[in-house]
């Protein structure tokens, strides 16, 4: 009978200790549980105060678009400098900040004007002449006459273009879209453009940083990048792009009037076919919301018209 007793006792302690394991093991599962769910609703609200820094920074370009005279812009203005634009972001919010710049897409060559004449083809084939990319004139042809076919609305085949017969041939077949590029990015699925061309590689630079989808066809060479600026002319080599970036960079000297390059010395002969202007209408803006160690950012893409700021495209990233 006493050893009953003493097996049973020992059972009763190992039951107990078992229940408290349990017990244990459900406590600190639930603690855990909890903890995540702390955390993932801490995360949350980071991510929405960081989203609205972002957005905040975001309309403050905008205003500053909104205010700036639209008969003219450079470099020399206050949207251009990025510092300038995001210096006081953090007197504006009790624990965070926002980093603004503007990107001046009139600055671009308008790629959709490949199909509104000569002019805008001669200009897209220096570009692409450019030594800095590395293509052959035969290439270069190619890629301009197959990009014109994706732009243009018919179905007849440029030169050594490619149109729907090409493309829906492929392993992985698509049609040719006939209408204009609604992004930049488009130009991956024109026959002739690789990744490498587009992006660029550590030796050489990617032609989508020069393109824009967006402006009115006019490029503003207050703001335009120096291989941009070769390429509206080819009368302008490399030295004088240098001498009217230095020109432009000089803010004693008068950038209202498009003609202003002519001031340049050595460039009083060049024209640019009325490829130039000196205004912008359509904008980039990069707004990035920072909180500690934490960021969000908002990009996108507007129009300034008439007094007024019109956002054509925006995204969170």
């Amino acid at each position: 009978m006493n050893r009953l007793i003493k097996d049973d006792s020992g059972f009763a302690l190992i039951l107990t200790i078992l229940i408290i394991s349990l017990i244990v093991a459900i406590t600190l599962q639930f603690n855990t549980s909890m903890r995540s769910d702390m955390y993932d609703a801490a995360s949350l609200k980071e991510g929405i105060e960081l989203t609205c820094i972002a957005k905040s920074g975001f309309s403050y370009a905008c205003a500053v678009l909104s205010e700036d005279d639209p008969a003219v812009d450079s470099l020399h203005e206050n949207w251009a400098d990025q510092k300038l634009l995001s210096s006081n972001s953090a007197n504006m919010f009790e624990n965070g900040r926002f980093e603004v710049r503007i990107i001046d897409y009139s600055g671009k060559i308008p790629i959709n004007s490949v199909v509104e004449g000569q002019k805008y083809q001669a200009l897209l084939t220096r570009f692409l002449s450019l030594e800095e990319f590395g293509l052959g004139s035969e290439d270069v042809g190619n890629l301009v006459d197959a990009i014109k076919d994706w732009v243009d609305p018919d179905d007849e085949i440029t030169k050594f273009g490619a149109e729907n017969g090409y493309y829906r041939a492929l392993d992985r077949p698509y049609s040719c879209k006939n209408a204009p590029l609604d992004s930049v990015e488009e130009l991956l699925f024109v026959k002739g453009i690789t990744k490498e061309l587009f992006y660029g590689t550590r030796e050489k630079p990617g032609i989508s940083g020069y393109l824009t989808v967006y402006g009115n066809g006019r490029i503003n060479i207050n703001t335009a990048a120096p291989l941009v600026l070769r390429s509206l002319s080819d009368q302008i080599d490399q030295e004088m792009v240098e001498d009217m970036v230095a020109y432009r960079e000089d803010e004693k000297n008068d950038l209202n009037d498009p003609a202003w390059y002519k001031n340049v010395p050595g460039m009083s002969h060049v024209s640019m076919n009325d490829l130039q202007t000196t205004s912008s209408t359509c904008f980039k803006i990069e707004s990035e919301g920072h909180k500690e160690t934490m960021s969000k950012r908002v990009t996108g893409t507007v129009e300034r018209k008439e007094g007024t700021v019109k956002v054509l495209a925006w995204k969170i990233e």
